[in-house]
């Protein structure tokens, strides 16, 4: 079972994201307070710590929020997950993956420190489909009906 290892927040585009350890994901909006949250389809990213370790072990002192996702999680290989998948976190929320990846126009700073940076291929985005609160250590999970689809 993966869990949620940081909730990382932003007030601004092109920043690093700060570990604040508990939010509100808000239905179609993403983050409460977060600058990439709104009516799009990329409201919400998750980067795993998987890929942040692969970084590390490049020699980047990397950590949660670097990549400037929104929640880190561990124990699932996110980026495996097919377009569609429906995940919940914690108790109430539910979330739908919208997006593998994404398209590095400009290359971050994690990039020129490092010659990679590894959210482009690995990190995903989830809309909103239903909101609450979001913790450190609460459990995440690949709904049941996604997994027999997949099977």
């Amino acid at each position: 079972m993966a869990r949620i290892v940081a909730v990382n927040l932003s007030p601004k585009k092109g920043q690093r994201k700060k570990n604040i350890k508990r939010g509100i994901l808000i239905e179609q909006h993403g983050l409460e307070n977060d600058a990439h949250a709104g009516k799009w389809h990329r409201q919400v990213s998750l980067l795993g710590m998987e890929s942040i370790t692969k970084m590390r072990k490049a020699g980047l002192d990397v950590g949660p929020g670097d990549f400037a996702e929104n929640l880190t999680t561990q124990g699932l290989e996110l980026f495996t997950l097919p377009l569609g998948t429906r995940l919940r976190i914690g108790t109430s929320i539910l979330g739908e993956v919208t997006q593998i990846g994404k398209e590095c126009h400009t290359r971050c700073a994690i990039f020129h420190q490092a010659g990679d940076c590894v959210m482009p291929r690995e990190g995903i985005f989830i809309r909103v489909l239903k909101g609450g609160a979001v913790q450190v250590g609460d459990r995440m999970e690949v709904l049941a009906e996604e997994l027999d689809a997949v099977s």
